[in-house]
This record gives C-alpha cells, sequence and structure tokens, in this order.
C-alpha cells in the first residue's frame, strides 16, 4: 500500500492545463543531467507565463514573480529526483507541471533505494511538523560546519516552503519485493 505524507492530491490530464517532461536518470552523467535540470525548469517557467501575459507593470512584475518561482522550484526538484534516483530502467524521472485556477502544482517522480526510503521519511516528518523558520535556521548552521556542504541538506524544500508559501506533500509507492527500489512522487503546490 502506498503512503502518503502532507496533503497529496494527484492531478489528473483533464485536470487544466498541464505539461509533462521525463528523463532516465542513468542516460548521461549526472553532471551533464544537471545543465539539463537548470533548462528543462526554465522551459517550464517560460511555458507557464505565456499563461500571465505582461501587458502592465503590475502584471509584468507577476509574470516575472510566477516565473521565478517556477524556475526555482522545477529545478530544485530535478536536482532532487537526479540526485537520489536509483540507476535503474525501470522509473523514469519526470516532472509535470499543472495550471490550475489558483494554484500552480508542480509533480517530480523518481524511483528510490530501500535504504533511502526511511532517513527520507524522518526528513518529510520534520517538514510537515517543525518550524520552517527554525528548521531553515538549524540547516544553515549545520551546513556552514558540514564538511561536505551539505550534500543532503534539504534546503532547497526549506527555501520553497519559506520563501514561496508552497504546500508540499510525497506519495511513496509499495515495493513489489522486499528491498525493491520505490517510485517517490513529491507535490509542491503554489498559490497564485
Amino acid at each position: 500500500m502506498a503512503q502518503t505524507f502532507g496533503d497529496f492530491v494527484e492531478l489528473l490530464a483533464g485536470d487544466g492545463e498541464y505539461l509533462k517532461i521525463g528523463f532516465h536518470p542513468s542516460s548521461i552523467p549526472l553532471q551533464q543531467r544537471w545543465r539539463n535540470n537548470g533548462l528543462s525548469a526554465d522551459f517550464l517557467a517560460d511555458y507557464l507565463s505565456t499563461f500571465f501575459p505582461g501587458e502592465d507593470l503590475a502584471s509584468a512584475e507577476r509574470q516575472s514573480q510566477i516565473k521565478d518561482a517556477v524556475g526555482y522550484i522545477a529545478n530544485e526538484l530535478l536536482e532532487n529526483c537526479m540526485k537520489y534516483s536509483h540507476a535503474s530502467k525501470r522509473h523514469l524521472v519526470s516532472i509535470e507541471m499543472f495550471l490550475e485556477p489558483g494554484a500552480i502544482t508542480l509533480y517530480t517522480s523518481n524511483g528510490i533505494a530501500s535504504t533511502r526510503i526511511a532517513p527520507f521519511q524522518k526528513f518529510i516528518q520534520r517538514l510537515l511538523t517543525e518550524d520552517i523558520d527554525a528548521l531553515y535556521t538549524e540547516q544553515l548552521e549545520r551546513n556552514a560546519a558540514d564538511d561536505d556542504g551539505g550534500s543532503a541538506s534539504g534546503m532547497g524544500f526549506l527555501t520553497m516552503l519559506s520563501d514561496y508559501g508552497v504546500k508540499i506533500a510525497w506519495n511513496f509507492s509499495t515495493p513489489t519485493q522486499p528491498g525493491d527500489e520505490v517510485a517517490v512522487t513529491t507535490m509542491v503546490r503554489m498559490p497564485l
């Protein structure tokens, strides 16, 4: 049975304007994939901005804010997917963006090794139950003292919650066999 954390809502293709992009996580080296993540995030943001024409100064500023937020969030989500994906061909990495009245919802999906599930879910519980500002400060301090630069810091999620007022939720599939990789879908819903 799938496990969900947060208020996970699954939108479907008929629920409004949407765009979906998929990748094989092991098709090119991770360092090359970083550039593709940025290009993909920028593409989603540019695509979305066409729905918010900047006809005057106020609407142009709003268009720019939405474009910047979607670009940042999409890039962070894709980087997490690529960084933590289990290198198999069973689970593609995908990102979907839905435009709804009053919100933009992004979904990323990827496969993760079963050994990464418990630590990730522990971090998710903290995100959902603790004060975000306190967690943000704690993580900044930890990263400053950390020799590896905070490679598993969660700063992207903390920044999304702190700076963009989003709601984040996760859905973990049930592995077919013990020790199998699990598909995880992250949902980020940004109010407009």
